[in-house]
């Protein structure tokens, strides 16, 4: 957990691997699901272009489904999900369900100047989805993908007032959530500052048995 660009899509694949646990970023589902221009995916792209919150009651019908996948009867690590009170509490409910629970909530804390620069420069190649930052990690070539030449794209909700609005919505309807999970003693925080090896080495000291 955490805001808008404290690096959750970036150490959730690699804490997945060190687990062995899917990944499931529910940020990733939508997009999808607007790709394929699906109900789904059309009803959610105007919340999603405007950096507001897709509606509970999508999100949790996606997860739901999602736990019911064979991959995920040993666990999974959720990315972007739960995002309101009422998700981890349907989320909660879901695996009582299914005999199960969370096992932790992880908050990645970064100040917020540092969120609004990581945020306004990302960009994505249009082909193979490799990742760049416009001031940190630019590809060779401006607007060219160092691996296969493709197009990159900066992202709707990256915008500087998308971003304005997205780090609002998180501090009105998100953070409440870290209060949930602190009350129920499953809430740990990671400083996410530093390199991303370094933050990756945090998460996995606080995973460890």
């Amino acid at each position: 957990m955490g805001p808008p660009g404290a690096g959750k899509g970036t150490q959730a694949p690699r804490l997945s691997d060190h687990l062995k646990a899917p990944h499931v970023s529910t940020g990733d589902m939508l997009r999808a699901e607007v790709a394929a221009a699906s109900d789904l995916g059309l009803k959610a792209r105007t919340f999603m272009d405007a950096g507001d919150l897709v509606p509970d009651h999508v999100m949790i019908g996606m997860i739901v489904s999602r736990l019911q996948a064979d991959d995920a009867s040993e666990g999974i690590i959720l990315d972007g999900f739960p995002r309101t009170v009422a998700q981890a509490v349907a989320l909660d409910e879901a695996l009582y369900d299914a005999g199960g629970s969370i096992d932790l909530a992880i908050s990645i804390d970064v100040d917020r100047e540092v969120l609004v620069n990581r945020l306004a420069g990302r960009a994505t190649c249009k082909g193979c989805k490799t990742p760049y930052h416009l001031t940190y990690s630019p590809p060779a070539t401006a607007g060219e993908c160092d691996k296969c030449g493709g197009e990159l794209e900066q992202r709707e909700d990256d915008q500087p007032e998308a971003v304005k609005n997205r780090l609002q919505v998180f501090d009105k309807q998100t953070a409440p959530v870290l209060d949930y999970y602190r009350g129920r003693k499953k809430l740990i925080t990671v400083d996410g500052a530093g390199s991303p090896d370094g933050v990756f080495e945090s998460l996995v000291s606080a995973t460890s048995p």
